[in-house]
């Protein structure tokens, strides 16, 4: 470990979120000269060897942690998930002459998405959580359940079928995916939104056409996009699609069809080194298993703190959650930061605190947030 560790705070942002201190230092040390290069990453060609070998190794490694299959192209793009939410209709609709597609609504980010793919074809609503349900004897609040997929009213001339895999606002994560051919759809491929959970557990490439993932996350800084897709699909994109953001465009060109987010990529790759270092995707899924589970396990004993999310469906990567006494949310805040446990603002929309522990953010960072919890517990209760 890094000796700035014991000074540097903990940080719980939700995105831009916390990168691996060693990525960062790695990074630095590297700013002005690339490996003797005499440039930094930022200066180079995007065409250049010193670049294709940053852009090969990101690719390879990449493939070997989430063991994608020779059948699916990775690509890095560039627009954020939000981007990809007109990207892929503009992409899948023209693949079977319908112009349909469903979507799973789940939260916030899934709504965007839904909302987006409506200004290009048919888009229905084929499953969603805007209103309370009890579910196992449980009254759970809109946006705090997922919608079982026997409960999916799906179209067999649909494109695509789109879910988010995890809700950063909601802290709901849906991870079993369904196969489409047992949902009596096969023709239909499943797209999901994973940008908040990509490279925190493993990914079933048997059950999916497209992952996408804005990196922010887990996979490095924000400005670039990875794009997983089964070779199949491409070559179906709308005339509408600007011609960078044809997948068969990208695909062909390695992802240099025009100049990519070039330090961006390098930052990821550099991230998937290190994912590679501490044991691969099943290292540090049971890690996050451990941190979520402690988390969770601390509000559940709390009754100072409240969880509203169904147990099933908890995210592992973004916890919000609220003080039963709300009047104490700024003293909650300015007390957290001052132990230097940073960014646990809730989201705007739904108030409260968030603690988003993606892989970055160690079990020693967890540990620290529920201590201060329980002292300041004691302190108020």
């Amino acid at each position: 470990m890094s000796a700035g560790r014991d000074t540097r705070p903990w940080n719980f942002s939700a995105g831009p979120s916390a990168l691996p201190l060693e990525v960062l230092e790695q990074a630095a040390g590297e700013m002005t000269s690339w490996q003797g290069s005499g440039m930094s990453v930022m200066e180079m060609s995007h065409r250049g060897k010193h670049f294709t070998q940053i852009r090969d190794e990101a690719v390879a490694d990449l493939r070997e942690l989430l063991s994608v299959p020779d059948s699916f192209d990775i690509l890095f793009m560039q627009g954020g998930a939000t981007a990809e939410n007109a990207i892929v209709p503009m992409n899948l609709l023209g693949r079977n002459g319908a112009g349909k597609a469903d979507y799973i609504v789940s939260g916030a980010w899934s709504s965007k998405s839904f909302k987006e793919a409506q200004r290009y074809g048919d888009i229905a609503l084929a499953a969603g959580n805007g209103e309370a349900k009890v579910i196992d004897g449980r009254e759970q609040a809109a946006g705090t359940w997922f919608p079982a997929p026997d409960t999916w009213a799906l179209r067999p001339d649909a494109a695509y079928v789109h879910l988010c895999g995890n809700e950063t606002i909601g802290g709901v994560e849906f991870t079993e995916w369904p196969d489409m051919a047992a949902m009596g759809v096969p023709d239909v491929p499943l797209v999901v939104d994973a940008s908040s959970h990509f490279l925190s557990r493993p990914i079933d490439f048997s059950k999916v056409g497209v992952v996408y993932a804005g990196a922010q996350k887990n996979a490095g800084p924000a400005g670039v996009t990875v794009v997983i897709i089964r070779k199949d699909l491409l070559g179906h994109a709308l005339p509408v699609c600007p011609s960078a953001f044809d997948y068969a465009n990208v695909a062909a060109a390695g992802s240099m069809f025009n100049t990519p987010p070039t330090y961006a990529i390098y930052m990821a790759g550099l991230v998937f080194k290190w994912l590679k270092r501490q044991g691969g995707i099943a290292a540090i899924e049971a890690e996050n298993i451990r941190k979520a589970k402690a988390l969770y396990d601390y509000l559940d004993s709390s009754s100072f703190y409240v969880n509203t999310v169904h147990p099933a469906v908890r995210s592992r990567m973004n916890v919000p959650f609220f003080l039963k006494d709300e009047s104490l949310n700024a003293e909650f805040l300015s007390q957290a930061e001052a132990r230097g446990l940073l960014q646990l603002k809730g989201h705007k929309s739904v108030g409260g605190m968030r603690a988003s522990i993606y892989n970055a953010v160690p079990f020693e960072g967890v540990q620290a947030l529920i201590t201060f919890m329980q002292e300041f517990e004691r302190s108020h209760g």
